[in-house]
């Protein structure tokens, strides 16, 4: 039997709706008798639900005898609460995509309960994002659980956690909530976690099987890690583009923890892993930040020690990318750690590789134990933690240590990219603004990579890092990161400078924000009569979602494939016109076009005359009209559920555009001349065979529009009918071959534990690289010369012989920013990044790096929507 080191004993029972069974038996005679016993039951039950009740009471099974919904959960949590009203509160804070509640639990002695807005407020005033001085000095941590819905095994140990936090048995958790306040979310990812259980309930063998091989140990695609839309809610905490995220995100800016800690689950075969974490650590992390891992760490060692549990530290796990679970909190002052226990995989019960059994109920009791003693030593060291926690706002307020202390974002740039990373930066509780004077400086130029003359104006957005946010901006903005060891776990390379392409500088001195800045609406310029035709700037996300909009209504749309000028004022590639001639059919036509674009926000250009004083008539060939896409999206096993997620997601929640997505189950016996736009996401491909790739050559070349992306280009690449190739001519096959030969040779036999280091030569871990554009083609509308292209795979192709080159990467290059390893660096050079292959009536396009990567890629998805609804119309 398992000891567990902080639990209380009390009796399990059933509850009592399970012991007692009530019978009515309607059309007979009134028993006073039996009326006053349902009464007396009634009042028994009403009771029982405001008793506080353990986990097995309330669910009427031991917690680990089966995997828990996520609805009989939040009831559980309710029912703590309600019986426990001096001492917890629950509340909902959001909803997930499928409409399942997103709760939290605040949990303090009830002492400390009567004042927990007031320790709130304290604690926000502690950071400087709120005015005052604060009264009260209490340690605040937070416990986030079952972030990814197949590591399965944490919301069961929330349960079990709050139990003990608030049962009066309990004398050490009594002792601890004297000066903390414990909050938890038991479930960040319930549509993950609910198809989790559901598969396993419904596929679990009873009793439970432990062979690693029998199926409920075998998840099906996509499995239960994701959200809904297939995102991974780890990666999301920086950059929001999930709904669970953004509901999270503001309400731990409303709390500002001291600690946070986020349970995870890792491989069934490895034992478990709690900090100080691995290198590399990013250099604004303050050395309390680390000393402070080790202090809890040591802790959760003494209680594993005792019950002999296996853990290691310092590996793996490291604190660089800024939207996990244990970095945004790192970035925000707290101490931030993930817990992983072995058990992906695993079910209620498997056999690991050692020949011992893992079971749900050890995997519960382990991060149970861990969750309580990170609470046990913040509580023991609740003064320095909250002492240190301000200076390290303090410190951030007047004396950052950051090289570059203001980013500039200048008046001119797109004013919808503006609006959505201001936007950004205030739900982040980054504060900005626009400056008293104009400035002349010096300061590091996003677009061209190099320290120049900078002139701001009072225009200009500035933001400085003296504020409490100021280690978060420094990570998300600065020009080049410090990577202290290359061997990481995530992308090295984020700033959202390249994301959005946009003209920004960094500057070594403070530019002090005087005034806020207020987006400006789209300018409505007067309208008289019927316009010959309405004229729409195409270069954001939201003008594609406007064209997305207007083709849905019905609305027949032309693009601009030259620059043109009218009325004196000057058009881009890709402005939008809708005539008045082809859309007659259109009721109210005026109204409609109209209405649209205020509702989005879209300012209105009108022509009087389809003449230009230059560039192309609008009835020229020269303007095309957007045929309707009928998009097809391919999805299912082979295809990466992550990548099939961000098109998906990209399409119903962006661009609020219909997609249908075609099971790779079921592919093969799919009409394609449905359909005149295929997506094949990033995947390991079996589909495309010989047959396959036949039937895609004449869909293609009857008019179809093929949409490669990331490793899906390698389906077709050196295959018959299409021109995508590793290389060039067999004579550069040959040199590479040689190079590889030549490296191999000059590095010697590789030792057994420097294997995974010398790999590292060929590989790119997410770095930003400087993509040239052809920005005359359609799939690169929008966009200016240059793209910044975060690469997160070592593909590379010649450029296209016989087709279109759209985005390459001329001659040999380093990343912008993010590691890369020399080798690959070296292969990359004079290769394809985006390109288009015109076969009869349609296109195949290749987008080789993903542009819809997690989607916070902004320009990335300009690159996607041209493909769509640009490319060969």
């Amino acid at each position: 039997m398992i000891h567990e080191p902080f639990l209380s004993v009390s009796p399990t029972k059933k509850p009592l709706a399970q012991r007692q069974k009530l019978s009515i038996f309607p059309n007979q005679p009134i028993n006073m008798k039996k009326l006053i016993g349902i009464l007396l039951l009634v009042f028994n039950l009403a009771q029982a639900q405001t008793k506080l009740q353990s986990p097995e009471e309330f669910l009427g099974y031991e917690l680990g005898d089966r995997f828990t919904r996520h609805h009989r959960m939040v009831e559980y949590f309710n029912q703590v609460a309600q019986a426990v009203p001096t001492q917890v509160f629950v509340k909902q804070y959001g909803e997930t995509y499928e409409h399942r509640p997103l709760i939290y639990a605040v949990i303090a002695s009830p002492e400390n309960f009567k004042s927990i807005e007031q320790i709130r407020q304290d604690n926000l005033k502690r950071t400087g994002l709120m005015e005052g001085t604060p009264s009260t000095k209490l340690a605040i941590v937070w416990l986030s659980y079952n972030v990814h819905g197949n590591e399965a095994n944490s919301m069961e140990a929330s349960m079990k956690t709050i139990y003990e936090l608030v049962n009066p048995a309990n004398t050490k958790t009594k002792e601890w909530l004297k000066n903390t306040v414990v909050i938890m979310d038991p479930c960040i990812n319930p549509d993950g976690r609910d198809r989790y259980a559901n598969f396993y309930n419904q596929y679990g063998n009873l009793p439970a099987n432990s062979d690693p091989q029998s199926r409920e140990h075998r998840e099906p695609w996509p499995g239960g890690r994701a959200n809904h839309y297939l995102f991974d809610l780890n990666r999301d905490w920086a950059w929001e583009t999930q709904q669970e995220s953004q509901a999270r995100i503001k309400l731990y800016n409303q709390w500002m923890p001291h600690v946070h800690v986020d349970f995870h689950e890792q491989g069934y075969n490895t034992p478990y892993y709690f900090a100080p974490a691995a290198e590399p650590f990013h250099e604004v992390i303050s050395n309390w930040q680390r000393e402070f891992q080790t202090t809890i760490g040591k802790n959760n060692a003494k209680y594993f020690d005792e019950q002999g549990w296996l853990y290691f530290t310092k590996e793996r796990f490291d604190l660089f990318y800024p939207s996990y679970g244990d970095t945004y909190p790192i970035y925000s002052g707290a101490i931030g750690m993930t817990y992983e226990q072995g058990g992906i995989g695993a079910g209620i019960s498997i056999t690991t590789n050692t020949g011992d059994p893992l079971t749900l109920k050890d995997r519960l009791t382990h991060h149970f134990t861990n969750g309580l003693s990170t609470i046990e030593a913040s509580s023991q060291n609740a003064t320095r933690l909250i002492d240190e926690f301000e200076k390290y706002f303090k410190e951030n307020s007047s004396s950052p240590a950051a090289a570059y202390k203001t980013y500039v974002i200048k008046a001119d740039n797109n004013p919808d990219k503006i609006k959505k990373i201001t936007d950004w930066m205030t739900t982040h509780s980054i504060v900005y603004g626009q400056p008293a004077a104009a400035k002349a400086t010096r300061g590091f130029d996003f677009s061209s990579q190099t320290v120049t003359n900078v002139n701001v104006t009072t225009e200009d957005i500035v933001f400085n890092v003296y504020q409490p946010k100021g280690r978060l901006i420094t990570t998300v903005f600065e020009p080049q990161n410090k990577l202290t060891d290359s061997l990481t776990y995530d992308i090295t390379g984020w700033n959202l400078f390249y994301s959005y392409g946009m003209k920004a500088y960094a500057l070594n001195e403070k530019i002090s924000v005087t005034k806020p800045f207020q987006p400006k609406a789209a300018e409505a310029l007067p309208i008289t009569g019927k316009p010959y035709a309405y004229l729409f700037t195409y270069q954001s996300l939201s003008d594609v979602e406007f064209l997305a909009a207007l083709i849905k209504k019905g609305i027949k749309v032309r693009a601009a494939n030259k620059p043109f000028t009218l009325h004196s004022q000057n058009f881009d590639r890709g402005t939008l016109i809708v005539t008045r001639r082809n859309n007659e059919k259109i009721a109210d036509f005026d109204n409609t076009v109209q209405t649209l674009a205020k509702n989005l926000n879209r300012k209105i250009f009108t022509a009087a005359t389809g003449l230009v004083e230059k560039g192309a008539d609008f009835g020229s060939g020269e303007v095309n009209f957007l045929k309707e896409p009928k998009v097809a999206l391919l999805g299912g096993d082979q295809v990466s559920s992550l990548g099939q997620g961000e098109v998906w997601h990209f399409f119903e929640q962006q661009i609020h555009y219909p997609v249908s997505i075609i099971g790779t189950d079921y592919f093969k016996t799919v009409d394609l001349w449905k359909y005149t736009t295929l997506i094949v996401p990033d995947g390991n491909y079996r589909l495309f065979d010989e047959a396959m790739l036949a039937t895609l050559d004449r869909w293609v070349s009857d008019g179809g529009k093929l949409i490669l992306i990331a490793r899906a280009t390698g389906s077709v690449a050196d295959k018959k009918g299409f021109r995508l190739k590793e290389f060039a001519d067999e004579e550069a096959r040959k040199k590479s071959e040689k190079e590889d030969k030549e490296w191999k040779e000059k590095t010697g036999p590789v030792k057994f534990a420097e294997a995974e280091r010398m790999g590292l030569s060929e590989n790119i871990f997410g770095a930003i690289y400087k993509v040239t554009l052809d920005k005359t083609h359609p799939l690169a509308f929008g966009l200016d010369d240059f793209y910044y292209s975060l690469r997160t795979n070592d593909l590379h192709y010649a450029y296209l012989d016989n087709g279109w080159n759209v985005g390459i990467l001329k001659g040999r290059q380093k990343p912008l920013m993010g590691f890369a390893g020399n080798k690959i660096n070296k292969k990359l050079e004079n290769t394809l990044v985006f390109g288009v292959e015109d076969k009869g009536k349609g296109q195949v396009v290749y987008l080789v790096d993903n542009p819809a990567f997690r989607c916070f890629w902004e320009n990335g998805k300009m690159i996607l929507a041209n493909a769509v609804f640009m490319v060969g119309q």
